[in-house]
């Protein structure tokens, strides 16, 4: 399975950004997704998921600005992230579970990552 995460860049603070995340995963729908980040120094932290049907989970930092959504005809999972703040800089990753819930384990598969860089 291969994961491939794009739509990172560099942005104001205050700005926006849609990461999307296409799987070579011909049964996408039947797995959850998430959206993990690892900021200098840091690490590597949930951001939000999605379970195949369709239940959201954020981490509080960004309840109310950021977005998980899916797209099963395209095998693709988003981030939409609004109202960004410097601290929300980071190496952004996509994860796909290795069941219908998002349940972190050993047999997950991780997307390459793409750098968020929000600036003051």
């Amino acid at each position: 399975v291969q994961l491939q995460a794009s739509g990172g860049g560099l942005v104001q603070s205050g700005g926006s950004l849609r990461l999307s995340c296409a799987t070579s995963e011909t049964t996408f729908s039947m797995y959850a997704m998430g959206w993990y980040r690892q900021g200098p120094g840091k690490q590597r932290e949930l951001v939000a998921s999605i379970t195949s049907g369709d239940r959201t989970d954020y981490a509080d930092a960004v309840k109310g600005r950021f977005t998980i959504s899916r797209d099963n005809a395209k095998n693709t999972v988003y981030l939409q992230m609004n109202k960004l703040k410097p601290e929300d800089t980071a190496v952004y990753y996509c994860r796909k579970y290795s069941g219908s819930y998002s349940v972190p384990m050993d047999t997950d598969y991780w997307g390459q990552g793409t750098q968020v860089t929000v600036s003051s």
